[in-house]
């Protein structure tokens, strides 16, 4: 059924303008260039965190179990159960967002609002890489001290556990400037 009115709209296909060869910007690459940065971006978030968890786990580990006896206990110096308590801090927290990112990424549905989870990850990568570098710099000075006396398995297992420590917060410390760049380049809408 045609009327008078849809022979007078007549469209003059020559005035519209040619549509952008592939490849030259147009509306499509250009949103598929932000799929594969934002993509990066969880997958380098993830791995960071994922690193972190592991030098945070063998860290809690080895100063855990380092007890040797005659003064040789970790839990006789402050230093080392700080160093202690934060490993395990650091440990729970980058398990939990490395639970959350892992379900996230296999089910390609997010467990928390978007705005939510990023805030989260910002100020928690923030608040435990700082916790991690604190408890590592508090733990040095004694083990330096211990070992001007006698250099044994418990200072050496003492400094791999700060060592540790700091590559978790290396990792940690990565994150959290991804984590401001999510939270930085989110849209509000």
């Amino acid at each position: 059924m045609s009327s008078s009115k849809d022979s007078d709209t007549k469209i003059d296909v020559q005035s519209l303008p040619e549509p952008s060869a592939p490849g030259t910007g147009g509306g499509a690459t250009a949103i598929l260039r932000r799929w594969k940065r934002e993509d990066l971006v969880k997958r380098g978030s993830l791995g960071l965190r994922a690193i972190a968890l592991l030098f945070s786990l063998i860290s809690f580990i080895l100063v855990a179990s380092n007890n040797h006896g005659d003064g040789k206990e970790f839990d006789e110096y402050e230093e080392y159960r700080y160093l202690l308590a934060v490993a395990i801090l650091s440990s729970l927290y980058t398990g939990g967002q490395v639970f959350r990112q892992v379900q996230e990424l296999s089910k390609g549905k997010n467990m928390l609002q978007a705005r939510t989870a990023d805030l989260i990850d910002f100020f928690g990568d923030q608040i435990v890489a700082y916790l991690l570098i604190s408890s590592a710099s508090s733990a040095i000075p004694i083990t330096n001290r211990m070992r001007e006396g006698a250099d044994n398995i418990f200072t050496d297992t003492s400094s791999a556990a700060i060592s540790l420590a700091f590559f978790a917060f290396l990792s940690l410390a990565l994150s959290a400037l991804i984590s401001g760049y999510k939270l930085s380049t989110q849209t509000y809408i």
